[in-house]
This record gives structure tokens, sequence and C-alpha cells, in this order.
């Protein structure tokens, strides 16, 4: 009988126990457990979120960063264009500043040209005075009046 006592009251013993720990021992340790799977799952959740915001980030960057070079692209296009056109601009302006030159350097070649051509129908005609008064002066002789006549031909 001692050992059905000692086994009844270590059956006792141990609901005791089992009930105890079933209501005072076990809910905390669940409680705990569950505590840490709920920090665990929020950790991999989070995780997962900032890859994925990573991800978008990159993402976004490769995007900014492919509009810039087409940005800068199209900027060195525009400046290549406006240097083309500046460039044409001026050679248009020099050709017709060159021109411009050209014609006033024409106009007065001719207008000293004109002034020339009347100063020597000035001289012609004071010659051709002198020449008469001269033929006029002297006798009327064929022979002198040829000669004069050369004489004046060779000093025009």
């Amino acid at each position: 009988m001692n050992i059905n006592i000692t086994i009844i009251w270590s059956s006792i013993a141990f609901l005791i126990f089992t009930w105890s720990c079933y209501y005072f021992i076990w809910p905390p340790i669940m409680a705990a457990i569950r505590t840490r799977q709920k920090t665990i799952a929020d950790g991999i959740e989070n995780a997962e979120t900032a890859a994925r915001d990573v991800e978008q980030a990159e993402q976004q960057a490769s995007e900014i960063m492919r509009n810039a070079r087409l940005e800068a692209q199209t900027l060195l296009d525009q400046a290549r264009s406006q240097a083309t056109a500046l460039v044409e601009a001026a050679k248009t302006e020099g050709r017709e500043e060159g021109e411009r030159l050209k014609a006033a350097g024409v106009a007065e070649i001719e207008q000293e040209s004109n002034r020339i051509r009347e100063s020597l129908r000035g001289d012609v005609a004071t010659l051709a005075v002198q020449g008469a008064e001269r033929i006029l002066e002297s006798d009327i002789d064929s022979d002198k009046h040829r000669a004069m006549l050369e004489k004046l031909a060779a000093e025009l």
C-alpha cells in the first residue's frame, strides 16, 4: 500500500502541478511566444516593405537619371543648334557687311572717277580755248594750223 499511496500522492501532485502550470505558467509563456511571433512577423513584414521601398526608390532614381540624361542631351542639342544658327547669322552678317563695303568702295571709286572726268573735261575745254586763242592770234596757215593741232594733241 505504500506504493499505491505514493503513486496516488505523486499523481495528485502531478495533477496539481499540471493544473497550476496550465493556468499560471502556460498563459504567460504562450503570451510571450505570441508576442515574439508577432514581433518576428512584423519585422519580416517591415523588411519586405523596406525591400519594396528600396526597389521602388532604385527604380525612381533610375528613372530620374534617365530623364536627366535625356534633358541634358536635349539641352546640348539645343545649344549646338543655337551655336550653328549664331555662326550662320554671323557669316551672313559678315557677307552682307562685305557686300556693303564693296558697294561703298565701288561707289567711291565711281564718284572719284566721275570727278576726275569732270576735271579732265574742264582741262580739255581750257586747252581747247587756249588752242583756239593761239590759232586766232597767229596767221591762218594750214601748216601752222596742223602743227598746232599736233602739239595740242600731244599735250592732251
